[in-house]
């Protein structure tokens, strides 16, 4: 685990950066553990080398750090996504879409603890609004340029964002439990062949 490192004040009226340093270091401390359940104030304090009264400045309590770090990572993954799309040109909206989702596999697949973490936060998984359904948005926006650019889905594009969305988050629940032994291949030429299935 780190230890205290000596790190520089910011100057006055930079809390927000000072908020965003305390998220990165609870971020690099729950990739050390594997998981959320030994993250503590003191921890993530030693990590971020600051004292734990600058961290009630910004969070009431552990579980405000808690979902404050789910946030982080979710928008963590929807700028991973965004940046994968964006490889492609805005013509090749099947690609875009593949690339959003297998972006998606690769973060879930080599950040277990973070993705354990989301996707167990009561806020993300509100049933309206919250990151989860953002980034089921994001891949709906996606599906919906499909038949403008000529290429027919079996199935409206909502639908098909849900059905590839919730079986590639079922997919990799399976790998995270252990109960395959697919290799990160697999799992993104699963996006593949589901994709595949939504597309007349």
């Amino acid at each position: 685990m780190s230890g205290t490192s000596q790190r520089v004040r910011n100057p006055w009226g930079q809390g927000e950066r000072l908020r965003a340093e305390i998220l990165a270091a609870a971020a690099r401390l729950l990739s050390e553990l594997g998981g959320a359940e030994g993250l503590t104030i003191r921890g993530v304090a030693r990590a971020a080398g600051i004292s734990p009264a600058s961290i009630y400045q910004h969070f009431d309590d552990r579980s405000a750090l808690v979902r404050g770090l789910a946030e982080y990572d979710f928008a963590r993954l929807a700028a991973a996504m965004a940046t994968a799309e964006a490889l492609y040109p805005p013509t090749a909206v099947l690609d875009r879409v593949r690339a959003q989702m297998k972006a998606y596999c690769g973060f879930a697949l080599a950040n277990p603890g973070h993705y354990r973490l989301m996707v167990s936060n009561r806020t993300a998984r509100a049933t309206t609004s919250g990151p989860m359904q953002e980034l089921s948005r994001q891949v709906v926006a996606a599906f919906e340029r499909c038949e403008p650019a000529g290429i027919r889905l079996r199935i409206p594009p909502e639908r098909a964002a849900v059905v590839v969305f919730v079986a590639v988050h079922g997919r990799v629940a399976l790998w995270h439990t252990g109960e395959t032994h697919a290799q990160m291949d697999e799992v993104l030429d699963f996006v593949d062949e589901l994709i595949s299935l939504v597309v007349a």
